[in-house]
């Protein structure tokens, strides 16, 4: 601690700007980490719950208000939506065969959840692959800045370079310290993600049959 007190004394404005965005780096990447963990906990345990909840139900009605007692994040909801919706008369929609509309609705409907449960994924990436940089542009900066101060003062010894390189080197270290997180956290959340999105395009599939089913009945009794 004291010699990166020490080290923050001696560095100019490159170097605490850069040790400055490390820290909100890493302030950012945690504050992702922690919500998307909570978030995706709790997806994935609506999934679990929700689906055999409207499964069981005796029509659609009674499973559309059990899905959305367990749906606590709206997951579900707008693949059901997007899969009972009637399109509008006298359009291009209505025109299309109903396969042809259920499958765009509930595409569309399911991508806007996949965006959903994606949101932060980005940042974790960008933070984890660009923080070992910084951090090394930062001990780069703070030996070159040190071999300065050391030369301007007279004769250069090793015992006067190895403190200043020392210090400017926990950059390094800080830098490894931001990004290893964001990575595990992106690969973690990113099969988490991949899970959760291959129950949806499940359930999807399970209503387009459903409700295709159920028109193509209509049609005959009609």
């Amino acid at each position: 601690m004291s010699g990166f007190q020490h080290f923050w004394q001696q560095g100019d404005a490159i170097t605490r700007s850069v040790a400055a965005l490390l820290l909100l780096m890493s302030i950012s990447a945690w504050v992702v980490i922690f919500w998307k963990g909570w978030l995706l906990r709790r997806v994935r345990a609506d999934i679990e719950r929700a689906v055999p909840a409207f499964w069981s139900a005796p029509d659609v009605a009674i499973g559309r208000e059990q899905l959305q007692a367990f749906d606590r994040e709206r997951v579900l909801a707008p693949l059901l939506a997007a899969a009972t919706l009637s399109p509008v008369a006298n359009t291009l929609e209505a025109r299309g065969h109903i396969d042809s509309q259920l499958t765009r609705r509930l595409r569309d409907a399911l991508h806007a959840v996949l965006h959903q449960l994606q949101y932060g994924q980005v940042l974790l990436a960008s933070i984890g692959s660009t923080a070992p940089f910084i951090g090394l542009f930062g001990t780069v900066w703070g030996i070159y800045h040190a071999l300065v101060s050391i030369s301007a003062g007279g004769s250069i010894t090793i015992e006067r370079v190895s403190g200043p390189v020392g210090e400017a080197l926990v950059m390094t270290a800080a830098g490894l310290a931001v990004a290893i997180p964001a990575v595990l956290a992106y690969n973690i959340f990113g099969k988490q993600v991949g899970a959760c999105e291959a129950e949806l395009e499940g359930f999807a599939h399970d209503l387009r049959e459903m409700i295709t089913d159920a028109s193509g009945a209509e049609a005959e009794r009609a």
